[in-house]
Parts: C-alpha cells; structure tokens; sequence
C-alpha cells in the first residue's frame, strides 16, 4: 500500500470516528436547545466560511460545465443530506441511525451501476438484497420498538443515505479533475443557498441566550469536526479510492454509536438510551453489515 492510499485510509478512519460520536453528541441539543433545520443551517455556515479560507490560498478557476454537477453535489451532499439526517437523528434512536447509514456501501453500489455503468456480480445483488432486508426490518419497526427509536426519524435518515450515497458517486470524477478543497467549498456554497430559505426563520427563533457551555462546545464540535474536518477528510480519500471503498469505513459508526450509547444509559445515567440496544436491532445490524460485506468484497481494489 503507497503512501496516499495510506492517508486515505487514514482520513477515512478519521472521518468516521468522527461521525460514529456525533450521533449521540448532536442528538443531545436537540430538540430543547436548538432545532434540526437551524443546526444544520449552523452547520453550513460555519463549515462553509472554514472552506472558503482556506478556498483562497487554492487559485483554481472551475469550468463553467462542471457547476451544475458542483450544484447537484451541494444539494445531494450537504443541503438534503444534512437535513434529513439531522431531522431523523432528531426523532430516532442514535443507534438506528448509524445502523441505516451503513447502507450507504450498498446504495453507492446501486447508483454506480446505473449511472457509471459498473458491473454487478451475484455476490453483490445477495449483498444488496440482505442488506435491504435488513434496513427495511430496523425502519419498519421503529414505532413498535423501545426506547427512542421512530419510524419517521429512521426514514429521515435511510433518505438521507440515499442522497450520500448519490453524492459520493456524482462527485468522483469532480475530485480527479480539481482540488478537493475546491469541489467541497462550491458544494457548501451550493448548500448554503438551498438551505438559506429552509433553516433560516429558525435561527432567527432559537433561543442563544439559554445555551450553555456544553450546548456551545457541541455546537462547535458538530461545525468544525462533523461538518468541516469529516467533509475534509471524505473528500480526500476520495482522491485514491473508488467510492465503494469510502463507503465501506461507514461500518465503524454502528460500533462507535453503541458503545457511547452504553456509556450514556450505563455510565452516566441516561435511562431513555436503555432501550436502543435490543435484539431487533442487532439482528437488523448483522444483515446490513453482512450486506455490505457481500457488496464489498470484490471492489476493494485499492
């Protein structure tokens, strides 16, 4: 293994620790402290003024042909994707949620063959059929279930994979033709115009004046590390591995949601999180991840 694919394995790892914690550190703001179009408005802005600085030590004019797939990739990629994922996190369970985006891998796999015209084996359509079975069963029962799992937020978050999974294959060829700082400050710039008109009237009605140190540093970890430094990192690896293979690290996050799930409910007293980890889910869990195995195993190339 070279050095860049080295570093872009490195990045992906980083970048999905990243996102495993922020399941359960964004849900804890939301909703009493601020709602989910306003967080992700935040989210946009701040991450978006981040990639734009550093946008003008990058001089790299981008071709007038290539906007529209840069305006489809914000609003794919960090408009819809942000929104439905932050409006699911909001009403489901941390843990469901990091389940269903481990789907991700499998719907990469479905948008590749139609759109990139990649070849499916037999391997991977058993992968893809046992790995839908499983996301349906955990979105189905989200309303029967305990805890803080819903239906509704489990949809949010399986659309949610669906336009990532969209992304990730509509902005690889962007990433061999320009800088990746580039490809991701016009796509928050994109983002940003999409989700002004949704999210803004809600920023206006938050309440700032009841955050509190903890709800300023979640805000804050959400914006530079789930936002700017996670996009940063995905981004990159995207440089030296296929899409497939950046959406196969998306495995780690059902591991990470869960084990700071158990330390809220056991540890630190959160009783409402007692009941995310049920038998449901782990059944549920163990079709997604075998799902993406079959998916994946014949395409890690690099």
């Amino acid at each position: 293994m070279n050095s860049k694919i080295l570093k872009a394995h490195l990045a992906l790892l980083g970048a999905n620790l990243i996102y495993g914690a922020n399941h359960i550190i964004a849900k804890g703001i939301m909703p009493h402290k601020i709602g989910a179009s306003a967080f992700v408005f935040l989210r946009i802005v701040g991450a978006g003024i981040l990639f734009w600085l550093l946008k003008t030590f990058i001089k790299e004019r981008v071709a007038k042909k290539d906007l529209r797939r840069l305006l489809i990739c914000g609003l794919l990629g960090v408009a819809t994707n942000q929104l439905l994922f932050f409006h699911g996190l909001n009403l489901t369970s941390p843990i469901d949620a990091s389940i269903i985006i481990t789907a991700v891998p499998i719907l990469v796999l479905v948008f590749s063959f139609f759109i990139l015209k990649e070849k499916i084996t037999s391997n991977k359509i058993l992968g893809v059929t046992i790995g839908a079975i499983g996301a349906v069963l955990l979105i189905s029962t989200g309303n029967s279930a305990d805890g803080t799992s819903s239906l509704l937020g489990n949809l949010f978050v399986f659309l949610n994979a669906c336009c990532y999974g969209l992304y990730l294959v509509l902005v690889k060829p962007l990433m061999k033709k320009y800088n990746t700082i580039t490809v991701v400050s016009w796509a928050f710039l994109f983002g940003f115009i999409f989700m002004f008109p949704i999210g803004i009237e809600d920023v206006i009605s938050t309440d700032f004046e009841s955050f509190t140190l903890h709800t300023y540093l979640t805000v804050a970890f959400v914006i530079i590390g789930t936002t700017f430094l996670a996009y940063l990192l995905n981004t990159y690896s995207l440089n030296n591995v296929s899409p497939s293979v950046n959406g196969s690290y998306i495995y780690l996050q059902p591991a990470i949601s869960f084990i700071m799930v158990s330390i809220y409910a056991y540890w630190l007293g959160h009783e409402q999180y007692k009941e995310d980890i049920g038998w449901i889910k782990i059944v549920s869990c163990l079709l997604v991840f075998l799902g993406v195995f079959l998916v994946s195993k014949q395409s890690k190339r690099t």
